[in-house]
C-alpha cells in the first residue's frame, strides 16, 4: 500500500512540474499613483549584480590623467619644505599607499650641483624625509616608504643655469619595481 501511494505521489509530482506553457490573456496594468522614489527601474536580480566594482582600466600609476602619475616635488634653493601646490599629489599617493598596503615606495631627495657634497647629501635627505612624513600623514605606513638622499648625483638636467638647477632640486617618488 505504501509503495503504491509513494508511486502515485511521485507521478503526480513529475506531471505537476511539467513545463508546458500555459497562455493567459494579459491586460495592460491600470495606471496608479506612485509614491516618491517609485517608478525607478527595478534592481537586477542578485545573480546578475556585480559582486565587486569593476577593475580599473590600466595602471593608475602610469595613467597621465591620474595625479598618481606625478612623481616629483620641486623645491626652492636651499629649501626642503613641501610647497602647497604639491599637497594634492602627495595626498593621492598617501591614499593609494593606504589602500594598497603591499605597495612600497622609495623617495629620493635630490639637489642641484651648488653646495658641497656633504651639504647636498644632508639637504637631499631632509627633502626625502619631508615627503615621507607628508605621505604618512596622508595614510601611508612607515614600513611602506623609505627615504634616501642622492645629493647631486642624479641630475635631471646637466646644464649650468637656474633653469636646469630648478629641475634638479626635487624629490622623486618611485614604487617597488621602479628602483
Amino acid at each position: 500500500m505504501k509503495k503504491a501511494l509513494f508511486s502515485a505521489m511521485a507521478l503526480a509530482l513529475l506531471y505537476g512540474c511539467a513545463s508546458t506553457p500555459v497562455e493567459t490573456e494579459s491586460k495592460p496594468a491600470e495606471p496608479r499613483a506612485q509614491a516618491p522614489g517609485q517608478g525607478l527601474p527595478a534592481a537586477p536580480p542578485l545573480a546578475t549584480r556585480p559582486t565587486q566594482p569593476p577593475a580599473p582600466q590600466g595602471d593608475p600609476l602610469k595613467d597621465a590623467s591620474n595625479s598618481l602619475s606625478k612623481r616629483s616635488v620641486f623645491y626652492e634653493l636651499d629649501k626642503y619644505d613641501v610647497r602647497d601646490e604639491y599637497r594634492p599629489v602627495l595626498q593621492a599617493h598617501g591614499k593609494y599607499l593606504a589602500e594598497n598596503r603591499g605597495k612600497k615606495m622609495l623617495v629620493q631627495g635630490n639637489c642641484d650641483e651648488r653646495g658641497s657634497r656633504e651639504y647636498n647629501i644632508a639637504l637631499g635627505q631632509r627633502r626625502a624625509e619631508g615627503v615621507k612624513r607628508m605621505l604618512m600623514l596622508m595614510g601611508a605606513s612607515d614600513a611602506q616608504v623609505e627615504s634616501v638622499s642622492l645629493g647631486e648625483e642624479k641630475p635631471r638636467c646637466g646644464d649650468h643655469g637656474e633653469g636646469c638647477w630648478s629641475q634638479n632640486r626635487r624629490s622623486d617618488m618611485l614604487y617597488g619595481g621602479e628602483y
